[in-house]
């Protein structure tokens, strides 16, 4: 008895201790439970489509049907009036709160919208920021005046904001956005936007196309320009200044700090000026305003009149120039200064 292997009490029908009995009763469980299955689906072997998936012969390749995702995501219905109600909670609630808490704007500029602002009912504005962070949305949608607030779309980014539905979902509940491709607009995307401004809303769109990679501005795409010439809607440069120290492209955490937000005036094409002129005028605009964040009206003024504004995209240098004229610029700023901490050299006698 004592020199029996196990095999011989399974080939008996016995086990040796008590594991070994639960693990055959499992198997037996599954094997009627796999029997259960394969005979209650054996009627439907002699069936095909639609009971069973089409088949396609081996050397035809089956496309994969379209998910919905990306530029095709439908948005439609977070302009709906229920949709619409639950963004203003969120606007004026989590928003307004997340935005001062984290960026605590300081707004100028707003007297260079009153001829816009006169008539009751505003007509739509195309709003061209720089864009540093994805902080920015947040910081422009609460710095707008609320006669565009509530009619505002954003154009985000297809492949980021729409690649997975719970995130395309998020983004055009809470933000009113729609995808675009920021690589090759198409025309169904222009269609797109065109529409939405036709029916009185206004829009946010970064004509970088992207967030900064370096801390330093990126030259402007002329969707904004184009969209503007084909709609009639007027271009409002904005300058945010601030929000790349607070959570830039490739941070891991957020440092709240202070932000400057400042509109100029209302551009629009001049008659017989093409996208490319246009766009290159959105851009100086742009330019002159990061020039008057930092120093002021006049001296901005003075410094876009002799072309001596400095560019957004930085000073023609590579690696640590680039970075050391960056530190130079954010030093006198006014922006990001609770975070800032005074240098500390040390003493080498």
């Amino acid at each position: 008895m004592a020199g029996r292997t196990t095999h011989q009490y399974i080939r008996r029908g016995q086990r040796p201790d008590g594991s070994h009995r639960s693990i055959h009763v499992a198997q037996r469980a599954a094997s009627s439970v796999e029997g259960a299955v394969r005979t209650a689906t054996r009627p439907l072997a002699r069936y095909g489509f639609p009971y069973r998936r089409p088949t396609a012969p081996k050397n035809v390749v089956v496309h994969r049907e379209p998910d919905g995702l990306g530029d095709a995501y439908d948005t439609e219905w977070a302009r709906r009036p229920l949709a619409r109600s639950l963004r203003g909670v969120i606007i004026e609630g989590p928003m307004r709160l997340a935005v001062r808490t984290i960026a605590s704007p300081r707004v100028s500029g707003l007297d260079r919208l009153s001829d816009l602002l006169r008539v009751d009912e505003p007509g739509p504005v195309i709003f061209a920021p720089n864009h540093h962070s994805h902080i920015d949305t947040g910081v422009m949608i609460r710095s707008i005046p609320p006669a565009w607030r509530r009619e505002l779309v954003v154009a985000a980014a297809a492949d980021y904001f729409f690649d997975a539905h719970w995130k395309a979902a998020l983004s055009a509940l809470a933000l009113n956005a729609i995808p675009i491709d920021r690589d090759a607009t198409s025309r169904a995307t222009f269609d797109r936007l065109r529409d939405v401004i036709a029916d009185g809303n206004s829009l946010i769109i970064y004509p970088e196309g992207g967030r900064s990679p370096d801390g330093w501005g990126q030259d402007f795409k002329g969707g904004a320009a184009y969209l503007s010439t084909r709609t009639g809607a007027p271009i409002v440069p904005v300058h945010i200044d601030g929000t790349g120290e607070i959570f830039g492209k490739g941070a891991s955490k957020l440092s709240p700090g202070r932000t400057t937000v400042l509109f100029g005036t209302p551009l629009r094409a001049a008659d017989g000026e093409n996208t490319r002129r246009f766009n290159e005028r959105i851009e100086a605009a742009v330019t002159r305003l990061g020039d008057e964040t930092l120093t002021d009206w006049w001296t901005a003024t003075r410094n876009a009149a002799s072309g001596r504004s400095p560019k957004l995209s930085g000073p023609d240098h590579n690696g640590w120039r680039r970075q050391w004229h960056l530190g130079e610029k954010r030093r006198i700023s006014t922006a990001g200064i609770r975070r800032r901490r005074a240098r500390r050299w040390p003493d080498i006698g």
